[in-house]
C-alpha cells in the first residue's frame, strides 16, 4: 500500500440568503466529472414532518451529489414518499433490523453491486448499536466500498479501556472492529468509511477512540481532519460545538484526493435558510453534512509537473514534533529543500547546497510550530517535488 497523505480543504462560496426565503438553488457540490459522497445525520427524519421532507428534497436536488449516507432515518414511510418525488435518486434502508441508516443515490451514475450489514450478531451490539451498512458500488469503472455508521453517543471524554459500559470504549471498539474488517476483507480496495462517529479526531492519544487508525498513516486518512483542526465555525455539530461527522479513506484513494477536482467540506446549509442556524436546526437537523468529492480523471497540477526521477517522502506523517524527510536525487547538482506553511510562507530552509546523487535524509524539528498542514518542497536540477506533512500536537 502506498504511503501518501493528501488533504484538500474546500472553502464553499455560499450566496447571501435573501429575506424572502432560502436559496437552495445556489447550493451545489456535485459535478458531472466527479464522484461525491455525503454523510448526514438527519436527526430522526423527518424532524418537522412534511416541512422537513420538503426542505431535504430541495437540498438534495441542489447539492446534486451521487451518494448520501444518512443516519437517524426514523419514518420510513415519509422517506419512501420523499424518494418518490426525487426522480433522479433511489433510496435504500435495511428492512430486517432497521436502525436508522439509509442511502440515497443516483442510479444513473453509480451501479450498486451489493448492500449488506456487518457485525450484526449479539456479541457486537455493544460496539455497534447500529450495524454498519456497506455499499459495494461501481462508478466509471472504479469499484468503491462505502461503509455507513452511527456510533454510540455521549461519554465523559475519558477512554476507560476494558469497560463495556464506557461510551468512549464502545466507540474505540467499533473502530477496532471496522479497521479489522477492512484490513482482512478489503485490503486492496477503495474504501470510504463515514458517518456520525460521535467523537473528535483531535483528542489526546490516551483518550482518542480513533488512535489506532490515526497511527496507521500508511493505510488510512481522515479526509476531514483539517476541518476539525481549523476553527469551530466549520465543525459539523455547532450546538456543542464539536466535529463528530467524519470521512475516512484508505490509501487506494490518497492520490485521488490529491487531484485538483477533489475536495472535502462541511456544508453550511443554515446559510441558505432565512432564519439561519435556528431555522435549519428547527426544521431539518442539528448536524451539518460533511461532503467528499473525488476526481478520478484529472492528475493534480503538482503531479503533472513532477518527473518520476525525483522522490520526496517523510516519516512519520502525521508527526509530533519531529519527522525525517527523505529525498532521492538521480543526478548530482544543486538542491533546495524548503518548508512552507499552509499560507505559502517559508518556515525553514533545510537544504540549500550542491548534493551528490542518491538517497538523503534530514530531520525537521517543528517543536516551535503550531499544529497544521505543512509542505516540503524539493527543487533540484530544474525539477520540483512537493510533499504534504501534518503536524499533530
Amino acid at each position: 500500500m502506498k504511503h501518501i497523505l493528501a488533504l484538500i480543504p474546500l472553502l464553499l462560496i455560499l450566496s447571501v440568503v435573501s429575506s424572502s426565503g432560502q436559496t437552495f438553488e445556489e447550493l451545489e457540490f456535485g459535478t458531472d466529472d466527479t464522484f461525491e459522497v455525503v454523510t448526514w445525520n438527519i436527526e430522526w427524519f423527518p424532524k418537522q414532518g412534511q416541512t422537513t421532507v420538503d426542505y431535504v428534497s430541495q437540498i438534495i436536488e441542489a447539492l446534486d451529489v451521487d451518494l448520501i449516507a444518512m443516519q437517524e432515518l426514523d419514518d420510513t414511510d415519509m422517506f419512501d414518499q420523499m424518494m418518490d418525488s426525487l426522480g433522479e435518486y433511489t433510496g435504500y434502508y435495511e428492512s430486517g433490523w432497521f436502525a436508522g441508516l439509509a442511502y440515497i443515490y443516483k442510479p444513473d451514475t453509480i451501479v450498486i453491486n451489493d448492500i449488506y450489514e456487518i457485525y450484526t450478531t449479539s456479541e457486537y451490539w455493544n460496539a455497534f448499536p447500529r450495524s454498519p451498512m456497506v455499499m459495494d458500488l461501481s462508478y466509471e469503472g472504479e469499484n468503491i466500498f462505502v461503509i455507513n455508521n452511527h456510533y454510540k453517543c455521549c461519554g465523559d471524554g475519558i477512554l476507560d479501556h476494558g469497560n463495556d459500559g464506557d461510551e468512549e470504549y464502545r466507540r474505540y471498539m467499533a473502530n477496532e472492529y471496522l479497521k479489522l474488517y477492512i484490513d482482512e476483507n478489503l485490503p486492496d480496495s477503495k474504501v470510504i468509511l463515514l458517518g456520525d462517529l460521535n467523537d473528535m479526531l483531535t483528542d489526546d492519544a490516551s483518550n482518542n477512540v480513533f488512535q489506532m487508525i490515526l497511527d496507521d498513516t500508511e493505510n488510512y486518512l481522515f479526509a476531514d481532519l483539517e476541518i476539525e483542526q481549523g476553527g469551530s465555525s466549520d465543525w459539523s455539530y455547532p450546538t456543542w460545538p464539536s466535529h463528530l461527522d467524519h470521512i475516512l479513506i484508505t490509501n487506494e484513494l490518497f492520490d485521488v484526493l490529491d487531484n485538483d477536482g477533489s475536495a472535502v467540506a462541511t456544508l453550511k446549509l443554515e446559510e441558505h435558510f432565512p432564519g439561519g442556524w435556528w431555522d435549519y436546526d428547527e426544521n431539518v437537523s442539528d448536524h451539518r453534512p460533511v461532503a467528499l468529492r473525488l476526481d478520478f480523471t484529472t492528475p493534480s497540477a503538482v503531479d503533472m509537473s513532477i518527473p518520476e526521477r525525483l522522490i520526496l517522502t517523510s516519516f512519520p506523517n502525521p508527526f509530533n514534533p519531529r519527522t525525517v524527510i527523505s529525498y532521492e536525487l538521480f543526478d548530482e547538482g544543486f538542491a533546495n529543500l524548503t518548508i512552507f506553511n499552509s499560507r505559502g510562507q517559508v518556515i525553514d530552509v533545510l537544504v540549500n547546497t550542491s548534493m551528490t546523487d542518491g538517497e538523503h535524509r534530514v530531520e525537521w524539528d517543528a517543536s516551535d510550530r503550531p499544529s497544521g498542514l505543512y509542505f516540503a518542497r524539493l527543487t533540484a536540477n530544474g525539477s520540483m517535488r512537493t510533499h504534504k506533512m501534518m503536524l499533530l500536537k
